[in-house]
């Protein structure tokens, strides 16, 4: 029976949904089919204009957002959360997969694969590697790029390229061929996305004691902000559509998009080219180090947007578990032709608002995505792009936090450099952006372990205190400090090194600790310890140190006055002594 029990909890743990799924009643099934249907209002729209971001035909966006929705609602521990294409991993995916949706879907099988390994083997630590300032430079930079990048639909420019850089020249410079219909368009949508959002964010919840006219003018204006993307891409659809009818057409259209579902299949590991075929590993090796960081990305966003919901809503998740549910739903997207997907903030905020229960609601989201991709993809004809712009713009202008430079500044300055290197260099290229700010922050971090603060007090003898852990480089730092303190004082003293914040230590710092032994003894000067932890102890004891001092409290050692150094004794470990 014990044996039965600890395999049903297993059980539950892998799969998340035999928790919630035999306590389901009739009012979450009524409030996930609201927060269901309000997201995928949300998420067909959004899905085509993040295709364009992507760089790939628009029917991709809506292949990548229902196999996420299924595969999370039985491996997801997470309530609120839903998985599909958002703007960060659509321009990654930009960058990654070189607008060929045969290297965007591989791209998802790859990412896949790694994230189920590493939820598999508990590797989700390497996420905390990717500090703050390093996460907000890319987003604040991405949300600048994926903007500017969809100015030239807004304004009916056609053969801008993509490269920042010049991206900003071309439009510039060809701003003289602005088409009036689509800037009008383009600008009206941006302006009522706007007004909806700022609306939503100030409508006061109706209590239930209102008359039910006021209650029931709460629901259409809250459901007409929150859906503000579809309302208008229907707008605009049907202004295309009217000119259409009257024989003229000033805006510039979507196009055809393929109807029908996506078909189940295997991801192509090897591409037709003109001059032959691309094999597997030419793939790998342009993909390059996109295989790292979309992965990982991808793991960042939707760990960091199931943490904070989990916070907010009083309910708890397991990160393994989500990186195992992004996993499989990566791989299984890659089966029907989806391109790398992760967590959405802003679907994710709206299914929270919407009242969900449990991850049923991406069922109904899902299904919505699959009824537009069989019946509704030749009305998606009509949609102006001058519209879709609108709404990628509206969704990625509030990543930009312009806020974070202040912040920094006032907190700690240091900061400011993997922001402020990771912002710029993601305008030249995404990957550089990031491998760098990874490494400048990397490099931040080591030097605070190589040179930690060190406070020294002098008395009968010389207290060192370190401020923080003892790792071995820093061990020349404490060498430096202790001896030149030591010698410098008047007359000559003894030290104490007070090891309090010192949790655990190697084979090299005992080493360097010998060896300043030795040093301070040649100057007639003794080296004990004290507020020693167990496992510092431990270790101490193991190296089998000749002539090892050690007192339990600083005070101890300061009333001892440290110990006088025999005639015979050192601290160099047996073995070293030559």
């Amino acid at each position: 029976m014990p044996a039965a029990g600890a395999r049903c909890a297993g059980l539950r743990r892998r799969l998340p949904v035999l928790r919630w799924l035999p306590r389901y009643s009739l009012a979450w099934l009524q409030l996930d089919l609201m927060a269901g249907l309000t997201v995928g209002l949300t998420v067909v729209p959004q899905a085509l204009a993040y295709a364009e971001v992507a760089g790939l035909p628009l029917q991709y966006g809506l292949y990548s957002s229902f196999m996420g929705c299924f595969v999370y609602c039985f491996l997801g521990t997470a309530k609120d959360v839903t998985l599909g294409p958002t703007a960060i991993m659509s321009l990654l995916v930009s960058s990654y997969a070189f607008h060929e949706p045969v290297y965007a879907i591989l791209l998802t099988f790859l990412s896949g694969c790694i994230q189920l390994a590493m939820g598999l083997l508990h590797l989700g630590f390497l996420l905390d590697f990717i500090s703050c300032p390093v996460i907000k430079g890319f987003t604040s930079a991405a949300s600048i790029t994926i903007s500017f990048n969809q100015v030239k639909n807004i304004l009916g420019l056609q053969g801008i390229p993509r490269q920042f850089f010049l991206q900003v020249y071309e439009t510039l410079r060809r701003i003289g061929e602005t088409r009036a219909g689509d800037a009008v368009l383009g600008l009206a949508c941006l302006a009522v996305l706007a007004g909806l959002r700022a609306m939503k964010s100030r409508l006061p919840r109706a209590a239930c004691m209102e008359p039910l006219a006021a209650r029931l003018s709460y629901l259409i204006v809250w459901t007409s902000a929150t859906a503000r993307n579809a309302l208008v891409v229907l707008f605009a659809g049907l202004v295309a559509y009217s000119f259409q009818v009257m024989g003229s057409q000033p805006l510039t259209l979507t196009g055809s998009i393929p109807q029908g579902l996506p078909a189940f299949r295997l991801p192509r590991f090897s591409m037709a080219a003109p001059n032959g075929t691309i094999p597997f590993r030419s793939m790998v090796e342009d993909m390059g180090v996109g295989l790292a960081v979309v992965p990982l990305m991808g793991l960042l966003e939707t760990v960091a947007i199931a943490k904070a919901f989990a916070s907010q809503n009083d309910y708890r998740i397991d990160p393994n578990q989500e990186l195992l549910a992004l996993g499989f739903a990566n791989v299984l997207g890659s089966f029907v032709s989806s391109y790398p997907i992760t967590g959405s903030f802003g679907r994710t905020a709206v299914n929270a608002q919407s009242g969900v229960c449990t991850p049923a609601g991406g069922l109904v989201t899902g299904a919505l995505v699959l009824l537009s991709l069989a019946y509704l993809t030749s009305l998606f004809y009509y949609i102006p792009k001058a519209a879709l712009a609108a709404v990628i713009i509206s969704a990625v202008v509030p990543m930009f936090d312009a806020g974070i430079f202040r912040t920094l500044w006032r907190v700690k300055r240091l900061d400011l450099v993997p922001l402020c290197v990771t912002f710029l260099l993601c305008f030249w290229e995404v990957q550089y952006g990031i491998v760098a700010g990874v490494l400048v922050s990397g490099i931040l971090l080591l030097y605070s372990i190589a040179r930690p603060p060190i406070k020294v007090s002098e008395g009968d003898v010389l207290l060192v205190q370190l401020g923080s852990s003892l790792h071995f480089p820093a061990m020349e730092c404490l060498r430096d400090a202790v001896c030149s303190r030591a010698l410098a004082a008047s007359p000559p003293r003894s030290v104490v090194l007070d090891c309090c914040h010192i949790s655990s230590i190697d084979y090299t710092v005992v080493v360097g600790l010998a060896e300043l032994r030795q040093e301070l003894r040649k100057h007639g000067l003794s080296l004990a310890f004290c507020s020693l932890q167990d496992p510092v102890l431990k270790v101490l004891l193991s190296a089998d140190l000749e002539g090892f001092q050690h007192f339990p409290s600083r005070e101890e050692a300061e009333r001892c006055g440290g110990v006088e150094p025999g005639d015979e004794s050192s601290l160099l470990p047996t073995g070293l002594i030559q």
